[in-house]
């Protein structure tokens, strides 16, 4: 798929650490996105105009994430049909010192309450803190109601993941669960 048919916005470039495992995923499945930087507070002019752009791009479904008040993917939700899926981010970088994490007032409890108490009218789907990952395969999940190879790939991941499991419970019945412990440090 070269046209991209998902867009992931976050509100600070501090969000890409967490967000950039959405794109791992969607790539993955060959899924073509586009990434931008959209803050609520800060651009919200650019939020609505971003809105109207994936509505003409064709985008089949919007991961926003954000941390704090969040509002991001609350914010565009209330601009566009597109469904949007929502990552509340716990961790954020210290653009002062690159090198440290500092760590939301509330653990990330308050960017999910943010995110999963939208108003009647106004839903946004909500992955659990920093599962962008998961947000990423939901999307997927949503395309392959249109693109059946999407399906097909998404059955495929499940069975590798069903194999992996039985595999490593086979290992751990084998050599025991001490041993397979310390292996997984």
């Amino acid at each position: 798929m070269k046209k991209a048919l998902v867009g992931i916005i976050m509100g600070s470039s501090s969000d890409s650490k967490i967000m950039h495992s959405a794109a791992t995923i969607l790539d993955e499945f060959g899924v073509a996105h586009e990434d931008q930087i959209v803050s609520a507070h800060r651009t919200p002019t650019r939020l609505s105009d971003y809105a109207k752009h994936a509505e003409k791009e064709g985008f089949k479904v919007i991961i926003a994430g954000a941390g704090g008040s969040a509002h991001l993917p609350g914010m565009i939700a209330s601009h566009t049909v597109i469904p949007v899926i929502g990552v509340p981010i716990m961790v954020y970088n210290d653009k002062a010192n690159s090198d440290k994490f500092k760590f939301s007032a509330f653990g990330g409890l308050d960017a999910l309450l943010s995110i999963s108490e939208m108003p009647t009218g106004s839903p946004v789907v909500t992955v659990g803190v920093n599962k962008a990952a998961n947000a990423g395969l939901y999307a997927v999940k949503i395309l392959a109601n249109e693109f059946p190879e999407l399906r097909s790939k998404l059955k495929k991941h499940k069975e590798t993941q069903y194999n992996s499991v039985i595999k490593e419970s086979d290992e751990m019945r084998k050599i025991g669960l001490a041993r397979f412990a310390g292996k997984k440090k």
